[in-house]
């Protein structure tokens, strides 16, 4: 047996937050414990393509810059049945997985699709399985859910690519302007537009179909944007709450990544005592209706008009570096970043155990 867990470190991918999870990928890789871990670096472009990268060619640069994804490094694949890598078109030995630390934020990263490969492959991964990813991502159908198990939401509707839906005349009716526009299936505040009045809607609609072929339209408030973390499988623990104020009309792309001084963080949010539990626990109650595991970042809104809470959405493989809310806010509450890299890691052997030792065969068709 290996002294060290080979730990999979994939990055990159096919979305349009390709250049974030290069970030977030460096901060991982920077702070795994090299006494009890053996990266293997997987990055993968734009295309789709599976690269198998040479550790100091990918560092280059200052600590804490991206990562540098080599586009003409081996192409590989993973082996199903075995969680092997594959070389492709090269004679080289195969090299088995322990564990893969997905670090791909958005599409064919976070809502399944890959998750359903490293389940194929009979792999060990860290966070939520299919399930939990493709229904975190999705906005529309996670919000469809949280309502039906009695959790808050803002009011909101989605509208698909080709339908005839007369949107101007729906949001008239339903609450007037502002309303908020965006992605069904997107994260990073990508594709996302506040519109005033019904002359900034057709834009916006044009630029959230750019990301996805269902848009959710929802019922703009004034808030206060709150963050938990949360962390487990069957018995999920959350973090203190965090409190973001973008500096821009709204926590967008651009305030979020681009702008140095885009938002203000307050860990702890500031609420009293009574507030910090209720939010802990919507957010473990969150976790628990979306079938998540391993991590998530629940994202809140707290009307400033009347203190109502609502779920605004999950992330599933939330920003991951040293000064993103997640392990920001576990730092708050006592977990060190790299001992939150070796409890995700724990969790994702544990959940892949528990999922080994299902019987796979029914002793009842013998007989049929």
């Amino acid at each position: 047996m290996r002294s060290k867990l080979r730990v999979a470190v994939v990055f990159g991918g096919r979305s349009g937050e390709h250049e974030i999870s290069l970030l977030s990928a460096r901060s991982v890789l920077d702070a795994l414990d090299r006494d009890r871990y053996e990266p293997v670096l997987l990055g993968i472009d734009h295309e789709g393509r599976w690269h198998l990268q040479e550790s100091a060619r990918t560092l280059l640069g200052a600590p804490g810059e991206p990562l540098r994804l080599d586009r003409d490094a081996p192409g590989v694949s993973l082996a199903c049945g075995d969680g092997a890598l594959v070389p492709v078109d090269r004679d080289e030995a195969r090299g088995a997985i322990d564990v893969v630390f997905p670090v791909l934020h958005g599409t064919y990263g976070e809502d399944g699709a890959i998750q359903g490969l490293f389940d194929m492959a009979d792999v060990a991964y860290v966070g939520s399985g299919v399930l939990g990813s493709a229904v975190g991502m999705d906005k529309d159908v996670a919000k469809k859910l949280l309502r039906a198990e009695g959790v808050p939401v803002v009011d909101g509707f989605a509208v698909r690519a080709g339908e005839t839906m007369d949107v101007a005349s729906t949001i008239a009716s339903r609450w007037g302007y502002p309303v908020f526009v965006k992605p069904a299936n997107m994260g990073s505040s990508v594709g996302v537009s506040k519109v005033r009045d019904e002359s900034e809607l057709a834009a916006a609609l044009e630029d959230a179909f750019r990301f996805d072929r269902k848009v959710l339209i929802e019922r703009g408030h004034r808030v206060r944007e709150v963050e938990v973390a949360v962390l487990g499988n069957d018995h999920p623990e959350a973090s203190v709450a965090g409190e973001i104020t973008p500096t821009h009309e709204f926590y967008s792309y651009e305030a979020k990544y681009l702008d140095a001084e885009g938002a203000r963080l307050q860990i702890p949010a500031d609420v009293d005592d009574a507030q910090m539990r209720a939010l802990r626990e919507l957010a473990v109650r969150t976790f628990r209706a979306l079938d998540l595991s391993g991590m998530a970042r629940v994202d809140f809104f707290i009307d400033r008009d009347d203190g109502a809470v609502y779920v605004n959405e999950v992330n599933t493989i939330p920003g991951f570096t040293k000064i993103s809310m997640y392990p920001k806010l576990w730092e708050a509450s006592g977990v060190k970043y790299p001992e939150l890299l070796d409890r995700l890691i724990a969790l994702a052997l544990e959940r892949h155990a528990a999922r080994r030792a299902l019987s796979t065969r029914y002793a009842g068709a013998s007989r049929a």
